[in-house]
């Protein structure tokens, strides 16, 4: 039966009509016309497609103009301001800008897509300009962190470093553990090694000075901690004896690196020691940290076979064993003026032990959903923890039911360090950065890496020094280097 032509359809919405088929079909209820013939001719669909196809191009391009600026400042950037981030292109653009509405024309659709297109054209001019302001405040930045001084000599990976607590200010000591089976003494000014320790017989983990005394104390995978005298003399002039290896050195190369360590050694002889003043064994497991108690008469260690131990510094006898850990502690820190430890284990939580009455009280922390690597004392009433699952966070003592603040961060972190004169976090990561916040959790900046200066492999350890006119930051890593960071805040203003 032929279809009348001249029929008329109806408007209403979800109307009927029959097609050349003798088919029942739902009509679009916005492109609907007193005409069967489509409102929308093939040609202009196909411009339409193709116009709206430019748009998606234009912010893939976009997306992609924004990896590879992010790629240039990882490289050639010295610190992030997240202060002076501008806002995304989108967020500069106004919603309204962007809406689509719905035209009864194909010359209305058209004429929107053009409009679209040079919305897309702002977008991308706004973006240039905010990066350009963005590169621009790196580069003001520049100077804020600096590297200062370079350490060599170890033959593998340095697990951590620590800075001796001198009685006059310039006076520290850098010390250094490393899984080279030595604990090392450098001078801060000279960069010399003034003294090995050989007493381990596995790697050296953790190296901490006594608070008051020339007495260092290592920790082993030998599952024993020494203590020994780090008592040394500190050579008269400031000069580097023998080859001075230049920050410029490709840091990738491993056979270079032990050539370096050779020539070092053999530019000047550093005194050795391999007897310890006194032996603390009891774990079964590795010993990964060991610390001073605040006093220095007692040392709390922590081992792999899920256990701390409190030993008496002086005599070596077990005071008491503290257990309550179901996987393998990472660390140990105890507070410089309180007796309190808090350690840190592979179970995902981080326990406070409290000495101060008679019955010890112990408060287990659940904060981290993967192993918590670091966990320290800040101040009298803080501690900081950082973990595998890439967050930093900081906590009240006196209530650890939620964090004071978090910090979200793309990598794994190890070992931190709280500077207790200007309250910021140093966190060192397994991607090779080393980043710096805040105690409220505000980010300050990072720390350069590239082939002159920085890391070049995951950086384990780092320690803060207050007194100290040239380096106040230390870093570690298994790059088999220290380096000496200077952190001038002050420049910011």
């Amino acid at each position: 039966m032929p279809v009348d032509n001249n029929k008329p359809v109806s408007k209403t919405k979800g109307a009927r009509r029959r097609n050349q088929g003798n088919e029942e079909v739902l009509s679009p209820p916005m492109l609907r016309f007193d005409s069967d013939v489509d409102v929308m001719p093939p040609h202009m669909r196909k411009r339409l497609h193709d116009l709206f196809g430019q748009i998606e191009k234009e912010f893939e391009n976009l997306y992609a103009e924004n990896l590879a600026l992010q790629e240039r400042l990882d490289t050639q950037s010295d610190r992030v301001e997240a202060t002076n981030r501008e806002p995304t292109s989108l967020e500069n653009t106004d919603a309204s800008d962007v809406s689509f509405k719905p035209k009864r024309s194909g010359h209305d659709i058209i004429r929107q897509a053009s409009a679209a297109s040079q919305i897309s054209q702002k977008i991308k001019t706004t973006y240039k300009a905010s990066t350009s302001k963005f590169v621009s405040s790196f580069r003001n930045s520049s100077l804020l962190f600096s590297m200062v001084r370079k350490f060599e000599g170890h033959r593998d990976g340095i697990w951590e470093v620590m800075v001796s607590r001198a009685n006059h200010p310039g006076q520290q000591v850098l010390g250094t553990a490393s899984a080279d089976h030595t604990a090392r003494i450098w001078s801060i000014q000279s960069q010399q090694c003034v003294l090995q320790y050989l007493g381990h017989q596995g790697s050296v983990n953790s190296i901490r000075f006594h608070p008051e005394r020339e007495l260092a104390l290592t920790a082993s995978g030998d599952r024993t901690a020494h203590i020994w005298g780090a008592h040394v003399t500190l050579p008269e002039s400031n000069k580097r004896i023998g080859r001075a290896i230049s920050v410029e050195d490709d840091v990738d190369n491993s056979e270079k690196e032990d050539q370096e360590a050779e020539v070092v050694e053999q530019a000047w002889e550093a005194a050795t020691l391999r007897t310890p003043s006194l032996e603390l064994t009891g774990h079964t497991g590795v010993v990964v940290a060991a610390d001073w108690m605040m006093e220095g008469n007692q040392v709390i260690t922590a081992s792999w076979d899920r256990t701390a131990i409190l030993f008496d510094a002086e005599t070596g006898e077990q005071v008491t064993c503290l257990t309550g850990h179901d996987q393998e502690l990472t660390d140990v820190r105890a507070h410089h003026s309180q007796r309190l430890v808090v350690t840190s284990s592979k179970d995902t939580t981080f326990r406070l032990w409290d000495f101060r009455s008679p019955s010890m009280q112990v408060n287990v922390c659940q904060g981290h959903n993967q192993p918590v690597t670091s966990a320290l004392f800040a101040g009298s009433d803080k501690v900081v923890s950082g973990s595998d699952d890439r967050t930093v966070k900081v906590w009240d003592v006196k209530n650890m039911r939620s964090p004071l603040a978090a910090i979200r961060i793309d990598s794994s972190v190890n070992r931190l360090a709280v500077s207790s004169s200007q309250s910021l976090i140093a966190i060192p990561h397994d991607n090779r950065h080393i980043r710096i916040y805040d105690i409220n959790g505000n980010r300050i900046g990072r720390l350069p890496r590239s082939n002159r200066q920085g890391h070049s492999k995951m950086v384990t350890s780092v320690a803060w020094t207050e007194d100290h006119p040239v380096c106040n930051l230390f870093s570690c890593g298994f790059d088999r280097k220290v380096l000496g960071w200077r952190i001038n805040l002050r420049e910011k203003d």
